[in-house]
């Protein structure tokens, strides 16, 4: 296997257990953290709770983006990429040995809370180290197409998360609320040696190798190119509204509101996201041929479009098209992403640059997102008020699409300026 490959696949199946660990969160949020957490509410408030506490992680992302940035542009990627694979699978399997309210009361809600919020502070780092290692190995040409191997590792990483607890709920029984739930959790174990494996074997970025740290990146980022991290979190925020509405929120909506099984929901869950992760290389392979704005302005005009005839899908039973057509739709926005944000950011701050614009867009849509929609569920009006939310989310991606404009696969050699091109907003 070349260098090129052997670090995209360590780069997905890496990222595929970080997401695993992180998106079982949100599953276990909504069918059981509820009840075994929250029990003293009532449902709506329960699932309400439950989702904020999913939304702690996202809020630890940022810090933990500019912290493991910032050793990421000195030390280096790998280490870094090391380091949240292992921290977050502990801090998942932690998760699984909880006592709940039932023995621990108030201590027990609190102890799911800090270990969220671990998970998202490592989290944060993850996703924009994986991407980088990926896309500083590929050819001119294919950063693209590398790149998104990655994100491909989302996908599969929901479809681990909702098999597991699939299986958990059929192994277990009526005692899911018991033991059965915790199963998922502890098997995070087993994936995290997996990927450590993988990751262990991979060389150093060949880019970061060949430039000099800089002393600070996070000052030297928010000094030179603070206006892209604020659209380039703006492009994110958009995709992440949907995508966690669509993968988490909509599980307990479908559950609750609609009465559909919940093991209906998660196998539709499972057939979307397999979806996403067929299509996703397929967009950003486009984007390497047409360019990434085009592709990526595509799919976040879809989310707007697709929101309303989402929920008339869903109110008429047909689940899995509805999650099929969301996750695929949504891949054209999703697939050029590692490439397009590797683009936005000098080499030696790149990894300070992607991970807090990308993880700046993730706390404040998805962080958010299944709260939002649950609490504006809670004013019994239907669906239309979240549609409108999706569609005010995918305005905010385009708009900012549209201002950051193309990007370019710019590479200075040794000695030259290191300073990326201006995008049209900054001319």
């Amino acid at each position: 296997m070349t260098g090129v490959r052997k670090a995209a696949v360590a780069s997905s199946v890496g990222n595929a257990v970080e997401l695993y660990d992180f998106l079982l969160y949100g599953t276990a949020s909504a069918l059981v953290f509820d009840k075994i957490f929250f029990p003293q509410f009532d449902s709506r408030v329960g699932v309400l709770l439950a989702f904020l506490t999913f939304g702690a992680g996202f809020f630890a992302r940022p810090l933990g983006g500019v912290v493991i940035g910032h050793f990421g542009d000195r030390v280096g990627r790998r280490t870094m990429l090391v380091i949240t694979l292992s921290a977050t699978g502990l801090a998942t399997a932690l998760i699984g040995v909880l006592p709940t309210y039932a023995s621990a009361g108030i201590a027990a809600p609190l102890m799911l809370v800090a270990l969220r919020v671990l998970q998202g502070f490592f989290m944060g780092g993850e996703q924009g180290g994986a991407s980088l290692m990926a896309v500083e190995h590929a050819p001119p040409g294919r950063r693209g197409w590398y790149g998104s191997w990655v994100f491909i590792g989302s996908p599969v990483g929901l479809i681990l998360a909702n098999v597991a607890m699939f299986l958990a709920t059929r192994w277990s029984g009526p005692d899911f609320l018991v033991w059965g739930w915790r199963i998922p959790f502890l098997f995070s174990i087993v994936l995290v040696g997996i990927g450590l494996y993988v990751r262990l074997r991979v060389d150093e970025s060949p880019l970061f190798e060949r430039e000099e740290a800089v002393k600070l990146p996070v000052a030297r980022v928010l000094r030179e190119s603070w206006r892209r991290v604020l659209l380039a979190a703006g492009v994110n925020f958009g995709f992440q509204i949907f995508i966690f509405v669509l993968s988490a929120w909509l599980i307990s909506y479908g559950r609750r509101e609609l009465s559909v099984p919940a093991n209906t929901m998660l196998m539709a869950t499972v057939i979307g996201s397999l979806g996403q992760a067929l299509t996703v290389p397929l967009f950003a392979r486009l984007s390497d041929r047409i360019g990434r704005l085009p592709v990526m302005l595509g799919g976040a005009i879809f989310i707007g479009v697709f929101a309303f005839p989402m929920f008339w899908l869903l109110d008429a039973r047909y689940v899995v098209l509805a999650m099929v057509l969301g996750f695929v739709g949504s891949g054209a926005l999703f697939g050029p992403t590692a490439a397009y944000y590797a683009e936005l950011f000098a080499t030696r701050v790149r990894y300070t640059g992607v991970a807090l614009s990308y993880q700046l867009g993730a706390v404040l849509g998805g962080g958010l997102s299944p709260f939002v929609a649950q609490w504006l569920l809670g004013f019994k009006l239907g669906a239309w008020p979240i549609a409108v939310y999706l569609i005010f989310g995918a305005a905010v991606s385009v708009a900012c699409l549209l201002t950051i404009g193309s990007t370019h696969e710019v590479e200075p050699a040794r000695g030259e300026s290191d300073r990326q091109p201006l995008t049209p907003a900054e001319a």
